[in-house]
């Protein structure tokens, strides 16, 4: 019942007294080290007002966070990869899954936020077993269409189709869009890029090592 009482509250009512975690602690809940992952939740339960975050779909697609939270007591909607499961790339489950939650959002007129940390969209012969297309394609008609606000955030990988899905279908969509320092934007990810668009520098060198290093070089000034 207690549960019941909190859901239907986001939908109903603006909360006063609320109380929120000290805000400096969002400097480090996304590591400096890009290969470090991290705790999405965290963040959520930092940015929401204390005890408020309520993640909606837990058991289904673990790659998208779909959380309802307050902020200074006001009803607000997340979207979020998270980088633990599939380093954030979105699958078929996970593009149903935030489609969903948006087209909810979009009927009780609740604004969105979206925490986009992502290489993009999944792909390989068994992605496309599962209908992806298909799927991701509705994630961007229902986001393109909604009429309530959308606001994002990129916590680090901002990359391909995928990141447009998450900000309505253009970097220009949403209401605002802004970056954590740790932000990486691009058609891809730069581990992805690098041996592409220089494999014939790297297979020039035999020695493993200096491959290594030379790749390792390319990764940080791509």
């Amino acid at each position: 019942m207690a549960l019941a009482r909190k859901l239907l509250g986001y939908f109903q009512c603006l909360v006063s007294g609320w109380e929120c975690t000290d805000q400096r602690r969002l400097r480090h809940r996304v590591p400096e080290n890009r290969l470090r992952s991290y705790d999405m939740w965290s963040v959520i339960e930092t940015l929401a007002d204390t005890g408020s975050a309520t993640q909606l779909r837990a058991q289904f697609a673990g790659d998208m966070l779909t959380v309802q939270i307050r902020i200074e007591g006001r009803s607000l909607d997340v979207i979020a990869n998270d980088p633990r499961i599939l380093g954030g790339a979105i699958d078929a489950a996970a593009a149903d899954k935030a489609a969903r939650f948006l087209q909810l959002c979009d009927a009780f007129d609740l604004p969105v936020l979206s925490l986009c940390d992502t290489p993009g969209f999944m792909v390989g012969p068994e992605t496309e077993k599962t209908a992806h297309v298909r799927h991701s394609s509705r994630l961007f008609a229902v986001a393109v269409n909604a009429s309530t606000p959308l606001f994002c955030l990129v916590l680090r990988k901002g990359y391909g189709l995928g990141a447009m899905a998450m900000t309505g279908g253009s970097f220009h969509a949403p209401s605002f869009i802004a970056s954590w320092p740790t932000g990486e934007f691009g058609g891809m990810g730069s581990e992805g890029a690098v041996p592409l668009a220089y494999r014939d520098e790297l297979e020039k060198l035999e020695d493993l090592h200096e491959r290594k290093a030379l790749f390792d070089k390319l990764v940080n000034d791509y």
